[in-house]
């Protein structure tokens, strides 16, 4: 189908790119961008006072299949992506059973192709099982279609392990993506400090974070192997990765929308949906997080999809399940954290589009040079939505089969910024809100 965008706000944080002017789509690629384009399109959509921004791209997404369909199905997390504007997403290798194997590689991928809501990445499993013991057949994952190898919440306890894993990875060229956590000293509820002290949860201390860093970044130092660091949440895992990037370590990191926006305060008297992983720590490591982002010592904002059951959450804190849900709430959150930090929309949006992609590098395949930008050739990955729109995060607004969130405190929930209004991927209409935006009557 050929579409024609006209009269939005066009906004490319790779290039820059601000103004308001037409988008031509056709074929599944954007064939023209400017002012009063001239174009037979079978579809126009009036996107005046909309911005017209690249698809989002999530690089931390739980889509619970498979093995965990109570929690979360395809259909429902898609569709939960689409809504959110996310055009891309990185998906970790947790599942049940574990993406160890090829074939259930292929069988995820093949699963979210047909839906057409959303691009799913696996990230292979570095271990198999997760267990941190025997590597996994890399070579093989990668033909299958992973873009990386991850441990997810699993760390690895044997140094020599992991040692020889980033020595493979660093041969093949594979990015390995981490989250930094000392298996010992990161067994507990909470962040380590006076809340947690108050509430008798068990802590989990700074440290945990920058113990497992240091000992990451030596390893990196010996094999130059290329890792992503996954969540950061403290100020002082935010300055060990800059002096890190200062020496021209091959690394790169992001940070959750929980860990961006919320404290330990927040839990308040033992909220379990403010269970998360890594847990919410104090007002100065918040802080530092935003500025890194907004530096670009972080390079994502993530959202930390992770659906979680209603049984499984609404029990005692210490006992409930981490985790979020998180898709639909990546580009608001991104906005509020834009808004509060005054920065410009390019800069905002480019945490959660050109950003990402710079992570995921060459292994977009043929999708590296236009993913995460609009560009004409590139690929149609936009989403569409109105800054100015505000929404309450409460259960029924999520198309997420979890509604569970911290950002629905209440019962008229967190209002945020930016509502979707409409999403395409490869220039197909995922997900448009029943609001708009409307055709105007047909073609041009």
């Amino acid at each position: 189908m050929k579409i024609l965008i006209r009269n939005g706000r066009v906004v490319d944080p790779a290039s820059g790119r601000d103004e308001i002017a037409d988008l031509a789509i056709a074929s599944g690629r954007i064939v023209g961008i400017g002012a009063g384009i001239d174009f037979s399109a079978d579809r126009v959509i009036e996107a005046r006072g909309l911005v017209v921004a690249p698809g989002l791209v999530d690089l931390a997404a739980r889509l619970r299949e498979p093995g965990q369909e109570h929690e979360g199905m395809l259909e429902s997390e898609l569709a939960a992506a689409a809504a959110g504007g996310v055009t891309s997403l990185v998906c970790p290798p947790d599942t049940d059973p574990v993406l160890d194997e090829p074939g259930l590689v292929e069988m995820l991928k093949f699963r979210a192709r047909k839906l057409s809501r959303c691009r799913v990445f696996p990230l292979g499993a570095l271990t198999r099982g997760l267990q941190g013991q025997s590597l996994t057949e890399m070579a093989e994952l990668t033909e299958a279609g992973c873009i990386g190898f991850a441990q997810a919440e699993v760390p690895v306890t044997d140094s020599l392990v992991l040692l020889r894993a980033l020595q493979y990875a660093s041969t093949f060229g594979y990015t390995v993506w981490l989250r930094p956590l000392d298996a010992c000293l990161g067994k507990g509820v909470a962040a380590s400090g006076a809340v947690a002290t108050r509430l008798g949860l068990s802590g989990v201390p700074v440290v945990a974070e920058t113990v497992a860093l240091h000992t990451l970044f030596e390893l990196v130092r010996a094999t130059r192997a290329r890792v992503h660091l996954c969540r950061l949440s403290s100020a002082a895992g935010v300055a060990l990765l800059r002096a890190a990037k200062a020496e021209g370590l091959p690394v790169t990191g992001d940070v959750s929308i929980n860990s961006l926006h919320l404290t330990d305060v927040d839990i308040g008297y033992f909220n379990p949906d403010m269970r998360v992983v890594p847990p919410l720590r104090q007002g100065a490591d918040r802080d530092a997080l935003r500025a890194a982002l907004a530096d670009g010592t972080l390079d994502a904002l993530v959202s930390d999809h992770n659906p979680v059951a209603d049984d499984m959450k609404n029990l005692p804190f210490g006992e409930a399940e981490p985790g979020a849900t998180g898709l639909e709430l990546l580009l608001s959150l991104a906005l509020r954290w834009g808004q509060d930090s005054r920065l410009p929309m390019a800069q905002t949006l480019a945490r959660v589009t050109h950003g990402p992609v710079r992570v995921l590098g060459d292994a977009l395949g043929s999708l590296a040079s236009s993913a995460g930008r609009l560009v004409e050739g590139g690929v149609a990955d936009i989403c569409l939505f109105d800054p100015a729109d505000e929404w309450a995060v409460t259960p029924p607004q999520l198309a997420s089969q979890g509604k569970h969130t911290p950002f629905s405190f209440s019962s008229t929930g967190m209002v945020l910024p930016g509502r979707v209004r409409a999403t395409l991927v490869a220039g197909t209409l995922a997900y448009e809100h029943p609001a708009g935006p409307l055709p105007d009557g047909g073609g041009a």
